[in-house]
């Protein structure tokens, strides 16, 4: 669990870094799932963007009760993952991940999601580690975002120079096994790899039960900003109740 002062650290500057670490058994196991996955799918090699719709062995990463514990006391009680995504940033060239807020991308109404970030390997400057803006997401607004269709990027909206200082930038290092959590409305990214060793990192995206998954305005998304499309996302249940009633828990395939 989350002490106050970690709810705090979590509320004022949008990330935390808690007491906790994955066994090292499960980070084997997502290591094994993960070589699979790029043995069968080798163009996610750097990035891919919805594991479990390739292989849901992913999803009981997901069910740690432990990981679950600390985000509802972040975003309430009812809680369904919307989407997994692995960022393996291999060595001698893994790519950058612009600045951003990860709100630019989703389709979900009002824009809530705690994501949390796994250390695969361990997370340095030196290889890329995700670099934040604390306290930037305080005013829960989407920032000016550009299009950047560079090949050498994971994700294709940047936000506008103009609307962050990467001078305030705080690294977030962490060891293979320890976890981060931020806010859907933190400024966050991380630069390309040059250094010899990997760096993985797999997400976990969790949005309260009393927003809704647009599955709309996924596709519209998609289709406007050339983004992944998340329409046919399939979303769990993985504690509590759907408080909107609206969310659509279809699985697909």
């Amino acid at each position: 669990m989350l002490n106050n002062d970690q709810i705090n650290e979590y509320n004022e500057r949008g990330y935390v870094t808690p007491d906790f670490r994955i066994a090292d058994d499960i980070l084997e196991h997502i290591r094994g799932l993960h070589d699979q996955l790029i043995e069968k799918h080798p163009e996610f090699y750097n990035y891919c963007p919805t594991l479990l719709a390739y292989d849901t062995g992913f999803l009981q990463i997901a069910e740690n009760p432990d990981i679950l514990k600390m985000v509802s006391q972040l975003i309430g009680p009812d809680i369904a993952l919307w989407n997994s995504s692995f960022f393996a940033k291999p060595a001698n060239g893994g790519h950058a991940t612009p600045w951003h807020q990860d709100g630019e991308y989703w389709p979900i109404e009002p824009l809530a999601t705690c994501t949390v970030w796994i250390a695969i390997d361990r997370a340095t400057p030196e290889n890329g580690c995700l670099e934040v803006i604390p306290g930037s997401h305080r005013e829960q607004r989407l920032r000016r975002h550009n299009t950047n269709a560079s090949e050498n990027l994971t994700l294709n909206q940047e936000i506008d120079a103009s609307e962050y200082d990467a001078s305030l930038a705080a690294a977030i290092e962490l060891e293979p096994g320890q976890i981060s959590l931020h806010d859907v409305f933190l400024v966050h990214g991380s630069n390309a790899n040059h250094s010899a060793n990997p760096r993985r990192g797999m997400t976990l995206r969790y949005m309260p039960t009393t927003s809704v998954f647009d599955r709309d305005k996924a596709q519209r998304m998609a289709e406007e900003f050339n983004m992944t499309d998340h329409s046919e996302r399939t979303l769990y249940l993985l504690a509590g109740t759907d408080a909107s009633g609206q969310n659509d828990f279809t699985v697909y395939r």
